[in-house]
């Protein structure tokens, strides 16, 4: 491909991307393919001639679409938002485009100091303490991650190197290898599956804590922890506390869990990866009251920040603790300017990085920050909206307390009623939402995700939900447990409401939900 077509295709690609997102109310947010539909649809063997860009062009919409899941549609209410917004995808056309590899200030000295600066201006932007940033005088500073789950495994392999140092310190007897044995992490039980994933990674047992009826993870708990598993001989190493879990939208107490890490020397590391672009907005930074305890901070601008995926952010109080932990060094990455400005390698788990501040840089520009205050503002307005929705409705119950974009709402009874109604809702691929549990309770998780979504689109998924709700009810046969005085059981099976029996007392296994 001469320049010439690549002007043609990618100003081609821009548009079908523009007609893609203009129309994406069109298309139903889930697929409807089987595991294996694509290999039906192409060849088994790449082409041995070159094919033409339009023909490429045409099989996106052919062969690709109907096996993608929308997550910028305005029904797609699951997980969390995937960021995505035309200045980060011209920032990654850029990215791309240059194709530098901005492992040290060397390789490329624009993605790395682009990248302190950008670090620097988000880290103000969300009240994070000076001494996280780049432009302090101490050892702290901010490096963009793939991924939140990449950030805090780089904090636990930090966490376990500076807690073999000082352990050694303390015991020079011991070798490495039998310290490494003993260090163990905590968090808490409404954590992401990737926080637990990080100890199996680095080879330290994570501790799943439990938590407060407000799923937050709680001082007390924690000083337990750390005093069962010293009176056992471990050595408590590394704690992920969370801003926003992942099932409903909770926050550890940091004022509480802070002091207790630093007096034991114990690694704190946040993780905000969705709720922390909340912080934005001064009215919700009263949420990461303590913050100032922590070793690391780490959020995703590639969640609700409009910044394309993969941008997550990550600060650290002593960079130092990074550097000694990963670097290796190699005569062919030594330069002349070493120590004057940060070498990112030494900072994350991969050699290579993209030059991932473009995009970060294009959208604090082309937003500023009342335009990004506006979309979270706007997001937790909808959320405002559903919520009352669902609380005009008796047959359904909000579980836990509405936080940010999210409501965790269920079918009042048993848990197979909502059960039934996530699998109904799911069959007709009209709206994308999941499940989670609190306290043994099937709940729905509801999230405004896209950044295109308006009020209309919140009726739009609460018609839907109520319409299958109503289905449900109206099918429901309860079954009802019927004794004589005597004790003597007797069993009912159909759906009539039972009365009065004359001599019987009647206990219902099953209470039928309330029929607005």
């Amino acid at each position: 491909m001469d320049d010439q077509e690549f002007r043609e295709f990618a100003k081609a690609m821009v548009d079908y991307i523009a007609d893609y997102n203009e129309n994406l109310r069109e298309r139903n947010v889930l697929p409807k393919v089987e595991p294996g539909y694509l290999s039906e649809m192409i060849p088994n063997e790449a082409p041995r001639r070159a094919e033409s860009w339009q023909d490429v062009l045409k099989d996106v919409e052919r062969v690709i679409m109907p096996g993608i899941t929308h997550w910028n549609s305005p029904r797609f209410h699951a997980y969390y938002p995937t960021a995505n917004s035309y200045p980060g995808i011209v920032g990654e056309m850029l990215s791309a485009g240059i194709g530098c590899i901005g492992f040290s200030w060397i390789s490329s000295p624009a993605c790395t100091e682009l990248e302190v600066i950008t670090m620097n201006w988000l880290g103000k932007l969300l009240g994070l303490p000076e001494e996280y940033l780049n432009s302090s005088e101490g050892p702290g500073g901010g490096v963009i991650q793939g991924s939140a789950s990449e950030a805090t495994l780089v904090g636990l392999l930090a966490a376990r190197e500076r807690t073999v140092r000082r352990v050694k310190s303390l015991h020079p007897e011991w070798d490495e290898g039998t310290i490494r044995s003993k260090l163990v992490a905590y968090t808490s039980d409404q954590s992401n599956s990737s926080v637990e994933k990080s100890g199996l990674l680095g080879a330290m047992p994570m501790r799943l804590l439990p938590t407060d009826d407000k799923c937050s993870l709680r001082g007390s708990t924690l000083l337990d922890a750390i005093k069962n598993d010293t009176n056992a001989g471990l050595i408590p190493c590394y704690v992920v506390a969370t801003l926003g879990t992942t099932g409903t939208c909770a926050f550890d107490n940091l004022n509480e869990l802070g002091p207790i890490c630093n007096d034991n020397y114990l690694w704190l590391h946040v993780d905000a990866a969705y709720a922390g672009a909340a912080f934005v907005c001064p009215e919700y930074r009263y949420l990461m009251s303590g913050v100032q305890y922590a070793d690391s901070f780490n959020f995703n601008p590639h969640k609700w920040m409009l910044v394309n995926f993969d941008c997550s952010a990550m600060w650290v109080k002593n960079s130092n603790c990074l550097i000694d932990a990963f670097n290796v060094d190699r005569i062919y990455l030594a330069h002349d300017k070493q120590g004057l400005a940060p070498d990112y390698r030494h900072w994350q788990i991969p050699l290579g990085r993209r030059f991932r501040a473009l995009k970060l840089w294009f959208v604090l520009r082309l937003y500023g920050v009342e335009g990004l205050q506006k979309h979270i503002r706007h997001t937790i307005k909808l959320a405002k909206i559903f919520e009352n929705l669902v609380k005009s409705d008796s047959r359904f119950e909000i579980v836990t307390e509405v936080s940010m974009g999210l409501i965790c709402f269920r079918m009042k009874g048993d848990n197979n009623l909502t059960r039934q109604l996530l699998d109904r809702l799911s069959a007709r691929k009209k709206i994308y939402i999941v499940a989670a549990t609190y306290r043994e309770k099937l709940i729905v998780r509801f999230v405004v995700c896209s950044r295109f979504s308006k009020e209309e689109d919140i009726h739009f998924a609460w018609n839907e939900i109520i319409s299958e709700a109503s289905e449900i009810v109206q099918n429901f046969k309860p079954t009802l447990k019927i004794s004589i005085l005597d004790d003597e059981p007797m069993t009912k099976e159909n759906g009539d409401r039972v009365t009065k029996f004359e001599g019987l007392k009647i206990d219902s296994e099953k209470e039928p939900p309330t029929i607005s």
